[in-house]
Parts: structure tokens; C-alpha cells; sequence
């Protein structure tokens, strides 16, 4: 009778220390997960700020202001009725656009830029919800993004072409269908980073007649402030330079 119970003993003794290992290794792959997400989330391009500063006070005419958290507002300092919601790229600093939307509030454009979660616009598709109504005295509104938030922005607009006039798409491309929208695609010629592939792949859900430019001597990143980015092309000219170039032609886009 002892030796039964010697071995009953031992088997729940086997499976309290099988049970510990699996409980300790969950434990460990739970650690590392939350580690890893956090050393990814933290691993993010920073705007300049130097650089953005100069930038955005070279504007003239605008008024920049907060209607709410996450949500900055770059108007002209008269009433204008076109506006044009902005969706950073992926793991870019919302900051960094400020200079291509004072840009575009000096060419007579409100332009609203939306902070992101983690600063990925995939985790706030739905940023632009409630801006028009924020706004009531902007009667057309457009969307846009660069990079992960163009494509992002695309997706918002497949679900919304009710609210929304148009698209533009900076270093961008849509895997929703926006064959019944306006849409103004701009790339850089030096750009490395935007998949050209994907881009002629998904080329039919834009309309046929969209608008398509391509900045000679542009890249990825130059589209904001906030350094060179990796895999990116060299630019040629300055991200001055792109910025106005950009803001003119969204400008002569929506305003046409």
C-alpha cells in the first residue's frame, strides 16, 4: 500500500513540476512579446524639431490650434471652405508634417493632422471621424497621407466617399477600390521606400483619369521632417523643397 501511494505521489509531483516549466516558459514568451511590441512601438522616426519650427514660422497668414487632443487645426487666417485631413506615415511623428500643413493653410487650405496611437495610422483608421463636424464652415473636405497613412487614409475614404471629395496619396497606394473618388497621387523619383510593385499592382483601384506627379528628385521621407529614413532613396533637392512642391500641388488639386 505504501509503494501505491509513493507513486501517486510521484506522479503529481511530475506533472506540479510539468505544470511549473509550462507555466514559467508562458510566462517568459508573454515577457518577451510585451518587450518586443515595446521596443518596436518606442522605434519610431522623431520630426525635427529645429528644422520644423523654421519651417512652420516661415508660414504667413495662419492661425494652429488644438480643437482637441491629438487633432491640430493649420487654417488661413480667413474663412476658407476647403479643408484637408492628414494621416502620418507608419512610425512617423505627427510633428513632422506640420511644415507641408502650414504649407498648405498658407495656399488658403485648413488643413487638420492627426496625431496616430503608437504613431501607426492602422490603429485609428478612423481618426478623421467627427472632423467635418468639427469644422462647419468647411464645406469640401479631402483626405490624405503618406506612406502607411495614405493607404490607411484610402480605406477611411472607401467607407466614406459620402463625406469625402477626394483623395491624395503621397509615397502611397490604395488596396481599396477608389475608382468613383478624385484621387492625386505624388511620389518622389529617388523614392526607396514605397513598393513600386504593389503601387502598379493596386493602380486599378484608382480611377483611370487620377492625377499621378512625380517630384524629380524627391524621396520618401521629405515629405515630413524627420531625417533620412531606411531603405530610402538620396534625395536631390531639399525637404523644403519637396514640401512646397507638394503643397502646391495639392493645393492646385483640391482647389481647382
Amino acid at each position: 500500500m505504501d509503494t501505491v501511494f509513493e507513486k501517486i505521489k510521484e506522479i503529481f509531483a511530475d506533472r506540479k513540476k510539468r505544470g511549473i516549466i509550462i507555466s514559467s516558459a508562458s510566462a517568459a514568451l508573454l515577457i518577451a512579446i510585451v518587450l518586443g511590441c515595446a521596443i518596436y512601438l518606442n522605434d519610431y522616426y522623431r520630426a525635427d524639431y529645429e528644422a520644423v519650427a523654421e519651417a512652420v514660422a516661415e508660414a504667413t497668414d495662419i492661425k494652429i490650434y488644438e480643437p482637441q487632443e491629438k487633432i491640430t487645426v493649420f487654417s488661413p487666417a480667413y474663412e476658407s471652405e476647403i479643408g484637408f485631413i492628414f494621416y502620418p506615415g507608419g512610425k512617423v511623428e505627427a510633428k513632422a508634417y506640420e511644415p507641408l500643413m502650414a504649407a498648405l493653410a498658407s495656399r488658403g487650405i485648413v488643413a487638420v493632422l492627426c496625431e496616430m496611437p503608437f504613431n501607426l495610422a492602422v490603429l485609428d483608421v478612423g481618426a478623421a471621424e467627427g472632423i467635418p463636424e468639427m469644422l462647419p464652415e468647411v464645406k469640401n473636405w479631402y483626405i490624405g497621407g503618406h506612406s502607411l497613412g495614405g493607404s490607411m487614409a484610402a480605406s477611411y475614404l472607401a467607407d466614406n466617399t459620402d463625406k469625402l471629395d477626394g483623395i491624395v496619396l503621397l509615397g502611397s497606394y490604395s488596396t481599396a477600390d477608389l475608382r468613383g473618388s478624385r484621387v492625386l497621387s505624388v511620389y518622389g523619383s529617388e523614392d526607396g521606400v514605397m513598393n513600386r510593385e504593389k503601387y502598379g499592382q493596386y493602380r486599378p483601384n484608382l480611377p483611370e483619369d487620377f492625377t499621378e506627379v512625380i517630384i524629380e528628385g524627391g524621396n520618401h521621407a521629405c515629405f515630413g521632417m524627420y531625417g533620412e529614413q531606411e531603405g530610402d532613396g538620396r534625395a536631390t533637392i531639399t525637404a523644403e523643397e519637396q514640401i512646397d512642391l507638394t503643397a502646391e500641388y495639392i493645393a492646385e488639386f483640391i482647389m481647382q
